[in-house]
């Protein structure tokens, strides 16, 4: 049942709205291609089980786990509280 002027089901086809755009954005940044035989970043050699899972990989495990590590994730605030509206 949706609230005030919305239609049923507004509410829910935003949210898949939400995660699609956020699938395809995630897999836009995917790499593709030929992967490199050392890290680009260490010049570790990179593991040829690696290479053949990711296609285009271009870093070794530990420098992608770093790279993980130090992405900062920002959010969609779906309540819509006050308090977070203000900061």
């Amino acid at each position: 049942m949706a609230g005030g002027w919305t239609r049923d089901g507004a509410i829910q086809d935003q949210i898949d709205d939400t995660v699609a755009d956020a699938l395809e954005q995630a897999r836009s940044a995917m790499p593709t291609g030929d992967s490199e035989p050392f890290c680009v970043e260490c010049g570790e050699a990179i593991p040829e089980a690696r290479r053949l899972a990711v296609p285009g990989v271009r870093t070794c495990i530990a420098c992608q786990s770093q790279r993980d590590g130090q992405r900062a994730v920002a959010g969609f605030n779906r309540r819509g509280s006050k308090d977070s509206q203000l900061r």
